[in-house]
């Protein structure tokens, strides 16, 4: 059902931006929303401007979060942001320094907000990017990268007025939350999660969103319910979203027709996607060969010296197809930062004991990637013609 995908994918469906697909959306959404609302417990806002479906995850996971952002402030800017923003119609204008004195007045972070420092600027800039993509503001007249360079700079933005509709409501104060379990629990209170409609949703929630569920052992309930439902769960998942479902001793996922062009799924578009193709490959032959030591639960613990052996073997044998980035412009150091950083996203490892070590997951062994016979002939002679 290509109308729930699209829902899925995309934050939401803004009218102004595409008012044939808003329409085509919201006539569809009577034929799923019984599965959205008993399998998954999401609802679907429709109004005159936008339809939003409130994805909430199943469960809170490192990689989780707006990619653009890199620290606590980034996001206490938006939350400020989106504050102003309350006071402002459709369509009203105004100007970029009405923004940073609101910043700058309602911020009590530890480091007070100062514009003269390029980091702070640099990540308000950001924000009103992040903003600006999901048409939360309109840019009129302007161009906030000079804001980068002087804080004299002025830009013209209008509101959409989308804004109002970027955070969901909440049943409690969340100003008392002190933990993202508190925003995990918010919806369920004191009862039991391992039950009922509660584990269900929860499950299907972890299918639909995370890249994969693993078995935590005998007393894991999520992995309990996926093998005693998985008939259901596997007609659910083709009958909605024309998805497969794999489910082994280790793990269970969702698995996407390789036709099928979606964002943020493994294998992607990117060149490190190409990269941790062919490094799984190398782990599969390590463990062929014997030379990594597999855990009891199918993961292998490396240091990260180790660790970045294995990226140099790699990239000794691999990098003449790569591109010229990871050839010949990144370091050993910078590439192995940018596979581990990407297989986290994934779920296909993770740092263990203070980041001194990194445990190999088993979606490795899923996703493996080589070249095609003459692929290697075809490469040296594009490279000789250089």
């Amino acid at each position: 059902m290509k109308e729930l995908e699209i829902l899925l994918e995309n934050y939401w469906i803004n009218k102004d931006d595409n008012k044939e697909l808003y329409y085509k959306v919201k006539d569809s959404i009577p034929s799923f929303k019984s599965f959205l609302a008993e399998k998954l417990g999401y609802q679907v806002i429709v109004n005159p401007n936008v339809i939003k479906l409130e994805k909430i995850p199943g469960k809170a996971e490192g990689w989780m979060g707006i990619k653009a952002f890199e620290n606590k402030m980034e996001y206490a800017f938006l939350c400020i942001l989106l504050m102003f923003l309350e006071d402002k119609g459709r369509e009203e204008q105004f100007v970029l320094s009405e923004v940073t004195e609101f910043i700058e007045g309602n911020y009590f972070g530890e480091e007070k907000v100062d514009w003269t420092l390029f980091r702070h600027r640099k990540s308000v800039i950001k924000v009103l990017r992040f903003a600006a993509e999901l048409m939360m503001i309109r840019l009129d007249d302007g161009n906030e990268q000079g804001f980068a360079n002087s804080i004299e700079t002025e830009v013209l933005y209008e509101s959409t007025g989308l804004s109002r509709y970027f955070v969901r409501s909440f049943t409690t104060n969340i100003l008392e939350y002190t933990s993202f379990k508190d925003f995990e629990a918010e919806k369920w209170g004191e009862a039991d999660t391992d039950r009922g409609v509660i584990r269900r949703q929860r499950v299907y929630r972890r299918i639909i969103m995370s890249p994969i569920v693993y078995n935590l052992g005998a007393e894991d309930a999520d992995y309990d319910y996926i093998k005693k439902q998985r008939g259901m769960i596997e007609n659910d998942l083709e009958l909605f979203l024309d998805f497969d479902f794999h489910v082994h001793r280790n793990g269970a996922m969702v698995v996407v027709n390789r036709e099928r062009n979606l964002k943020d799924t493994f294998p992607g578009t990117r060149a490190i996607s190409d990269i941790v193709l062919l490094f799984n490959t190398l782990i599969l032959e390590k463990m062929k060969e014997k030379t990594l030591e597999i855990k009891a639960n199918d993961t292998i613990i490396l240091s990260r010296a180790h660790f970045e052996t294995l990226v140099e073997e790699l990239k000794l044998r691999f990098a003449f197809g790569w591109s010229k980035e990871y050839r010949e412009e990144k370091s050993l150091k910078a590439l192995s930062e940018d596979i581990i950083s990407y297989m986290s996203e994934f779920n296909m490892l993770r740092m263990v004991k203070l980041d001194k070590e990194i445990e190999i997951l088993p979606l490795v062994g899923k996703n493996i990637g080589v070249y095609p016979e003459n692929f290697v002939e075809v490469a040296l002679e594009k490279e000789i013609a250089n």
